[in-house]
C-alpha cells in the first residue's frame, strides 16, 4: 500500500525475504508482487497468498472473505505499534491555524473507502461539530497533499506513513503545514484467504523484514509485525450512511 517509484527496488527485496521465507515453510507464492492488480480482486482472490489492505474496507465486509496475518508496525510517532494516524495538512502560508478555521474550506479526499483519509477524518472533525461541505475526491494520498500544494483544495487528511514518504520524497512538502492529528487506529493489515497458514506468514514476514538491508528498512520505516485482533478493527466506526451516499 506504501509504493512510490523510490521504494521499489525495496519492496522488492523484502517481498523476496518473505517469499524464500514461505518457501523454506512449503508455500509456494509469486515471484513478483503483482503492484497493479484490481485491489479488491487481489484480496478476495481465492489463491491470495498475501496482500496489505485498508482497515475501512476489512470492517465493511472484507473481513468475512480474508484472514488477518498481522500488522506491520510502522513506529509513527504518538502511536502504539502497528497503529497509525492522519495528519490535516494545509499550505504553509494558509494563515489558519486551527482545525475549526477550516470549516468550510476544500477537503481533499483519496477514495471513499480510505479510514485514513476519510473515516478518520470525518469523525475528528464532527467533534468540533462540522464536516466539509466542500469535497475534492483525487484518488490517491498524494494527489490529495498535491492538490493542497496546488491551492485546488485547502486540506487534506494524510496518512502518517504516507506522510512521512511525502517529505523524504516531494519537494513541495517544504509548501505544507500540519493542523492537527487524528486519534489513533490500527494500521494496515496483511491478509491472507481463508485456510491459509497464517502462522507461517507471519513468521515469514517478521524474519524477512529483519533480515531486510538497514537501508532498505529505513526506507520503508519498518519495524516489525504485531498481531492486532480482528475485533479491534471492528470496533473502529464508520461515518453515518448519509455522509457516504453524499460523497
Amino acid at each position: 500500500m506504501y509504493q512510490r517509484p523510490q521504494l521499489v527496488g525495496a519492496h522488492d527485496r523484502y517481498w523476496n525475504l518473505i517469499r524464500n521465507g514461505l518457501l523454506q515453510s512449503g508455500i509456494d507464492s509469486p515471484v513478483d508482487l503483482a503492484q497493479h492488480a484490481d485491489e479488491f480482486a487481489t484480496w478476495t482472490d481465492p489463491s491470495l497468498v498475501l496482500s496489505q489492505t485498508c482497515g475501512m474496507p476489512y470492517r465493511n465486509g472484507l473481513h468475512r472473505q480474508v484472514a488477518l496475518v498481522g500488522t506491520p508496525d510502522f513506529g509513527v510517532d504518538g502511536c502504539a505499534p502497528g497503529f497509525y494516524r492522519s495528519a490535516f495538512i494545509a499550505r504553509r502560508d494558509d494563515p489558519r491555524t486551527r482545525l475549526e478555521d477550516f470549516a468550510y474550506a476544500t477537503f481533499a479526499y483519496n477514495q471513499g473507502q480510505s479510514q485514513s483519509g476519510l473515516s478518520a477524518a470525518y469523525h475528528h472533525v464532527s467533534e468540533l461539530g462540522f464536516w466539509f461541505e466542500h469535497r475534492l475526491h483525487t484518488g490517491q494520498h498524494l494527489a490529495s497533499a498535491f492538490a493542497v500544494a496546488q491551492g485546488r483544495a485547502d486540506i487534506a487528511a494524510i496518512d502518517a506513513v504516507t506522510w512521512r514518504l511525502i517529505r523524504d520524497h516531494e519537494s513541495f512538502a517544504t509548501d505544507l503545514k500540519v493542523i492537527d492529528w487524528t486519534t489513533p487506529t490500527p494500521g494496515l493489515p496483511y491478509i491472507t484467504r481463508p485456510g491459509a497458514d497464517t502462522a507461517a506468514l507471519f513468521a515469514a514476514v517478521a524474519h524477512a523484514i529483519q533480515a531486510l538491508a538497514v537501508d532498505d528498512r529505513l526506507a520503508l520505516g519498518l519495524r516489525g509485525i504485531v498481531e492486532i485482533p480482528s475485533r479491534r478493527y471492528l470496533q473502529v466506526p464508520n461515518p453515518p450512511s448519509e455522509i457516504m451516499a453524499a460523497l
